[in-house]
């Protein structure tokens, strides 16, 4: 939508259309309407996270990995994969030329920093979103009626991921409610005093460098209530079942396995994971602190060149992994004589007593799932 027409690029523009032919879409877009009402504020949540898109011919950039990263190092490495996936197919096929471009590309990525490469003429790039999260006088927006979540309880994780496939494309139309929310979320900056300078300046940047913007397929967390304010507790996921499943999860397995619990806790936070799964609840408390299935939406900023990929004052703390071995090589750490120090020796001996009290959790937990589907 566009008051100067066909004056704006066309990444700039928000093309909304009616979905009367397209009843859940329809159904959709009149909740998230009326989301605006009942969580009328937008905020920033739980910082970036990224994933890696291919150009198409066609127009816009498909999805291959799901915006799983806080990092961009972890999408690098995916698209490393990606590449080394191709080059096996070409070989299986006998294409030993075009086995050897793919590789070269993932041996790039071994060992630099790199967001863009263009390999065998088609352009991948590690591709940024911002995640946002409406809240409103209660908290958080919870997931609403209309999104999917079709998984049964413990197998959230099965559903394919909703992002992969995606194709980041202004030209695609879009409701009502979704076009006002990508204008919304379009105009936001980092507020004086709320961000580092540099985190701030690229904010503002991105205003002119991207100006148009997607919108992913919202996900979902956990948040607690702490502080005085609501903290996400964990990554996204595709679904709210599968958040809840990784909330069970915390409960009975990663907590009492790497926090020591008690045995009063543990009976309690088992109990608020009985809870969770029969009653597929969004909003619990849990050790006198509120916890909720929380809405994340995420938008790809787009300038003319295409999505926006990392910016420089996004955190990005890891090397890539060839340079990390090449590293601990030179620090001694995979030499096989070197002698072990006693506080490296009981770290090791810890971690080990955690790894096989998670194991035994985690099997109790399937037991339990599985005596409860045979019932």
């Amino acid at each position: 939508m566009s008051e100067h027409g066909d004056q704006v690029p066309g990444y700039r523009v928000i093309r909304m259309e009616a979905l009367q032919d397209a009843p859940a879409a329809a159904l959709a877009d009149v909740e998230a309407w009326q989301a605006r009402e009942a969580y009328p504020n937008v905020l920033a949540g739980g910082g970036p996270v990224f994933g890696v898109a291919e150009e198409l011919d066609s127009g816009g950039w498909q999805v291959l990995s799901r915006f799983g990263n806080m990092a961009p190092q972890g999408s690098r490495d995916t698209l490393a994969m990606t590449f080394r996936q191709r080059a096996r197919e070409a070989g299986d096929a006998g294409d030993t030329a075009t086995q050897q471009e793919w590789l070269r590309g993932a041996e790039r990525l071994d060992w630099e920093k790199v967001d863009e490469l263009t390999v065998l003429d088609r352009r991948f790039r590690v591709v940024r979103a911002d995640q946002f999260i409406r809240m409103g006088p209660t908290g958080p927006e919870p997931p609403r009626p209309s999104d999917p979540d079709p998984a049964k309880v413990g197998h959230g994780h099965e559903l394919p991921n909703r992002t992969t496939g995606f194709v980041i494309d202004p030209f695609t139309a879009t409701g009502m409610s979704e076009g006002i929310l990508r204008m919304e979320l379009l105009s936001l900056v980092r507020a004086p005093g709320t961000a580092p300078a540099p985190v701030r300046k690229d904010s503002v940047r991105a205003l002119k460098t991207h100006p148009g913007g997607v919108l992913l397929p919202a996900e979902f967390t956990a948040a607690e209530f702490a502080d005085g304010g609501w903290q996400p507790t964990q990554m996204t996921n595709t679904s709210p079942q599968g958040a809840r499943d990784t909330l069970t999860t915390y409960l009975r397995v990663m907590a009492p396995a790497m926090e020591q619990l008690d045995e009063e806790t543990r009976a309690e936070y088992a109990r608020a994971a009985d809870r969770i799964d029969a009653e597929r609840c969004d909003d619990i408390e849990i050790d006198g602190c509120r916890t909720r299935i929380v809405r994340v939406e995420r938008l790809v900023r787009i300038g003319p060149d295409g999505p926006e990929g990392p910016r420089p004052s996004d955190h990005d703390p890891e090397l890539p992994t060839a340079v990390q071995e090449e590293q601990l090589r030179a620090e001694g750490l995979f030499d096989e004589d070197r002698v072990v120090s006693e506080e490296e020796a009981e770290q090791q001996r810890v971690a080990e007593e955690q790894a096989k009290e998670f194991l035994r959790l985690f099997e109790e937990q399937r037991r339990r799932r599985e005596d409860a589907e045979g019932s």
